[in-house]
């Protein structure tokens, strides 16, 4: 019998696929490439991501794509998240499955900076809240205090661009 550590890794991470070759890189003059992302590959990742927040802290995310001032980001919380403030980016939210509230503006508590211009800490007080479920958006910008609670052992996936505001 396989040890139980063995088990949930090989459950946890995906089976080996075919791995494309690199691309050749493109020259300055080639028009920019659209990306597209269809809801079962989406869910497929968030499914994958659930499981990675149940065997950890109750959180998981992944970078879908970086851009020059975006990235396409997936998340998925089982629990509370930390307040956080962006100073350079915003946060938009397309809410996927589940449900969460959003509080936003206020203040955070107990604020520690953690990189250039990102502050977290344990809670926001003050601010307002607003209730999120499946195909709402909702928009934080950039400066903003807001931190996202999960009721209960629900879920909450998102689909999240972070967008660079100012420089």
């Amino acid at each position: 019998m396989e040890p139980v550590d063995r088990l949930l890794l090989k459950e946890l991470l995906p089976k080996e696929k075919d791995v494309a070759l690199p691309r050749a890189k493109r020259s300055k003059d080639a028009p920019p490439e659209a990306h597209h992302w269809s809801r079962p590959i989406v869910m497929e990742r968030a499914a994958y991501l659930r499981k990675l927040a149940a065997y950890s802290e109750g959180s998981a995310s992944e970078t879908l794509k970086e851009y020059p001032r975006h990235a396409a980001m997936l998340s998925v919380r089982g629990r509370d998240g930390i307040a956080e403030l962006h100073e350079r980016f915003a946060d938009l939210f397309v809410v996927l499955d589940g449900r969460a509230t959003l509080i936003t503006g206020g203040k955070v508590v107990g604020a520690h900076t953690v990189g250039a211009g990102e502050i977290r800490g344990t809670a926001v007080e003050g601010g307002t809240r607003m209730e999120l479920r499946a195909g709402d958006i909702a928009h934080v910008p950039a400066g903003v205090p807001h931190q996202m609670l999960v009721p209960g052992d629900k879920t909450f996936t998102a689909f999240v661009l972070k967008i660079q505001e100012t420089e």
